[in-house]
Order: structure tokens, then sequence, then C-alpha cells
């Protein structure tokens, strides 16, 4: 039953997040006081498919980064959002999500994605 209700909740947290955020993202905690409320959210360890058939080890996360989001009754929010890297097994090579790719084939909003793509920079950061 727990389960559901986890499963419910997550549903719930989507409606007030941009679309497919929590497809690529998974929120860790939240901070609520007297400025509003700050989500904080980790990329998944979902290897980015452009690297599907190579092997990549999860190195960690890029500094966190936050950005200012659609208020919530009449709350601030703020996302802070750390996203992953990968280092490619064999070259050494350091890789990230590229937004532009799940743009194009991804649930994710137009806007959502072009908003990661200008908040982190370029995927080969």
């Amino acid at each position: 039953m727990r389960t559901l209700e986890k499963d419910k909740e997550k549903e719930l947290l989507g409606f007030f997040l941009p679309q497919g955020t929590l497809e690529y993202f998974d929120i860790t905690h939240f901070v609520k006081d007297k400025e509003g409320l700050v989500l904080f959210l980790e990329e998944k360890n979902l290897p980015p498919a452009e690297y599907t058939g190579q092997t990549l080890h999860s190195k960690g996360f890029y500094p966190e980064v936050r950005v200012q989001d659609f208020p919530i009754r009449d709350n601030k929010v703020e996302l802070s959002i750390k996203r992953r890297r990968w280092e490619v097994q064999g070259s050494g090579e350091i890789v990230s999500r590229n937004w532009d790719l799940v743009m194009k084939g991804a649930r994710l909003t137009k806007e959502f994605a072009l908003f990661l793509k200008d908040a982190f920079g370029r995927s080969s950061d």
C-alpha cells in the first residue's frame, strides 16, 4: 500500500513542476522558510540515451544551480538542481545529458528543456 501512496505523492508533485521533471530528477528534500519554498532536485542515474551500448559510471554531480520557478500559493519557489555527470569507461571522457536531444524526444516541455540548457550551459561541460 505504501508504494501506491508514494506513486500518488509523486503524481501530485508532478502538477507543481514543469512537465517531465520527475522523469529525469528525484526530489531529495525541500525547505520551507519565510522566503518561500526550495525544492532540491538530483538528476537520476539514468545514463543518456546517446551513450547506449557504452559503459558509463556515475561520477557524481556538477555544482547545484538555483533557479526561480512559478510561485505556489503566494510562496516564492526555487529549484535547486544538481545535474549528474558520467565517465565513459575506456576513454575517461566525462559526459552529461544533452538537453537538446531530450527536448526533441521526451515528454519534457520545450520551455523546461531550454531552461535547463540555459541554466547549465552546453552538455559538454
